[in-house]
């Protein structure tokens, strides 16, 4: 299994930066994606929820109506548009997946990249 993140980088306060998170060794079309992000000292947190065919995403409430998350099961890559970016989005973001076989549930945790706001 691997997921690599990418698309992160340092970006001014309120800039936009796309995530991308490729997916492989699993099968991506019927596993739910998330972004997860990781600040320094912090606990690392839900950003971004997308279900296994798209039609269902939630956000955390500091992401609501900012980022959006999608994907494209056709090339096993899940996204995650940030706009508005403030400096408390600093953080390392973690692509995941979640697959369920014969009901049991494995979850699956890319590298990271970091995403630094700042001017």
């Amino acid at each position: 299994v691997q997921l690599v993140e990418s698309g992160g980088g340092l970006v001014q306060p309120g800039g936009s930066l796309r995530l991308s998170c490729a997916a492989s060794g699993f099968t991506f079309s019927s596993s739910a994606m998330s972004w997860y992000r990781q600040a320094p000292g912090k606990e690392r947190e839900l950003v971004a929820r997308i279900s296994s065919g798209g039609g269902s995403t939630n956000y955390a409430d500091s992401a609501k109506g900012r980022f959006t998350i999608s994907r494209d099961n056709a090339k096993n890559t899940v996204y995650l548009q940030m706009n508005s970016l403030k400096p408390e989005d600093t953080a390392v973001y973690y692509c995941n997946a979640r697959e369920v076989l014969l009901l049991h549930e494995f979850n699956y945790w890319g590298q990271g990249t970091q995403v630094t706001v700042s001017s």
